[in-house]
């Protein structure tokens, strides 16, 4: 027997249907309610309504639980990497060997550049934040590769040429910022070496492949690769629903994951450390900031929307931060400020009441720094990893049936009618 919640409303009633997800979350439809009752829903940032039906991500806030395609991700940072997770994100299963190699072998395949796209590198101004170059980058992609027409087509062949490409492309943009030439990939690296290696190989002081920080990258895109409906990948799926090519909705994707609250958070959990280094501000002087409501003082890196818990991608962060910071024995006093308020934090007790715990962003803050990787390019990092996620959810939309534009709708609070008045009136 169907399940429905009871609407009263100037004492009529209306029977709502309930939609129970398959680990037991339940959810009002109210597609029928504006033509049935006149009314609509009001909840600013959407924090309580679903805008799709999906069989990618789950996650429990509550619980502190995180899952791709059913798969804890405790199980996936310990055991898979970064291109057999993506794989299993796009596909809805994981690969067997056959397929992993063949996927490995098409993201190597994919890996260069059109010669051509290097000019556009080069006419950005100099002080061009590279998100904007990305995002600009991809969207450009699609004069260059226009193929994906049909779904039915063998898409995973574009989904892979995107992955692969936008990885150099960021590897790219960093080397021309630094007025150094281009790295092409090697056939015998992984993705994630590869990666490393582009970044940070030159004729004069060759690089030397660590495998810990390659292991500490795979986790990190693994942490990454999807987070059920954020803003970025809400911002996939809206644009998406428009029918537009996915290279554009890729590029909104990355224009969402753009800010200080969303993927710029990385960013932001360094730029405040500096900023504790340069004024002099104790662990101690910032939680008191923190804790005083008065004080618009912004703590970056504690807390999170969804999870009332300890992120469990914190968790595995955390570990992995441990070991890079070890096997690396890097002297950087802004990561011992780092350590020192994430210890100051976790033993207040105004913090343990709030449930405000160091999140993935404040770990992989300082795991990419430790790493070497800028703090602009920060955010590009968390694009790479989560162009999987973004893929896989703009796929799904595009072939889910009941799917429409997306529409919001809003609460008028403007003027009423009132006349034009003429300019000599004014």
């Amino acid at each position: 027997m169907s399940e429905f919640a009871t609407l009263l409303i100037d004492g009529k009633e209306y029977k709502l249907p309930v939609i129970v997800g398959t680990e037991g979350e339940k959810a009002i439809d109210i597609r029928k309610l504006r033509q049935e009752t006149g009314h609509i829903t009001f909840d600013p940032g959407f924090g309580n309504t679903g805008s799709c039906q999906s069989a990618i991500t789950f996650m429990d806030g509550e619980k502190g639980i995180l899952r791709y395609r059913g798969i804890p991700i405790e199980q996936l940072a310990e055991k898979s990497t970064f291109v057999e997770t993506a794989y299993l994100l796009m596909n809805g299963y994981l690969p067997d060997r056959e397929s992993l190699t063949r996927t490995s072998v098409m993201l190597n395949d994919f890996s260069l550049l059109h010669e051509d796209m290097k000019f556009f590198y080069q006419n950005f101004p100099s002080k061009a934040h590279p998100m904007g170059i990305l995002s600009a980058m991809v969207n450009a992609l699609r004069s260059f590769y226009p193929e994906l027409i049909d779904l039915d087509e063998d898409v995973n062949r574009t989904f892979l040429r995107i992955i692969s490409k936008v990885r150099t492309m960021a590897a790219v943009a960093y080397k021309i910022s630094r007025g150094h030439a281009t790295v092409y990939p090697r056939p015998d690296y992984s993705y994630c070496a590869n990666f490393l290696h582009m970044m940070f190989d030159n004729p004069v002081i060759p690089y030397r492949m660590d495998q810990e920080l390659v292991d500490a990258l795979n986790v990190f895109w693994i942490l990454h690769a999807d987070h059920e409906q954020n803003c970025s990948t809400a911002a996939v799926r809206v644009v998406g629903s428009g029918k537009v090519n996915i290279y554009a909705a890729l590029s909104a994707g990355i224009s969402a994951l753009w800010g200080p609250l969303h993927g710029g958070a990385n960013q932001a959990v360094i730029q405040m450390l500096e900023g504790m280094q340069q004024n002099n501000l104790t662990p101690a002087h910032v939680i008191e900031k923190a804790r005083d409501k008065t004080d618009p003082f912004k703590l970056m890196g504690f807390g999170h929307r969804v999870y009332k818990t300890y992120d469990p991608r914190a968790k595995i962060m955390k570990t992995m931060c441990d070991k890079v910071l070890k096997k690396l024995q890097i002297n950087d006093p802004l990561l011992d400020v780092a350590m020192e308020l994430e210890e100051a934090a976790l033993n207040d007790s105004y913090f343990q009441d709030k449930n405000l715990y160091p999140n993935v962003d404040f770990y992989s803050g300082i795991v990419l720094r430790a790493m070497g990787i800028p703090t602009k390019m920060f955010t590009v990092m968390f694009a790479i990893g989560r162009l999987p996620g973004w893929i896989a959810q703009w796929r799904e939309d595009a072939l889910d049936p009941n799917q429409k534009i997306s529409r919001p709708r809003q609460v008028y609070m403007g003027e009423t009618i009132r006349d034009y008045i003429p300019m000599d009136k004014r």
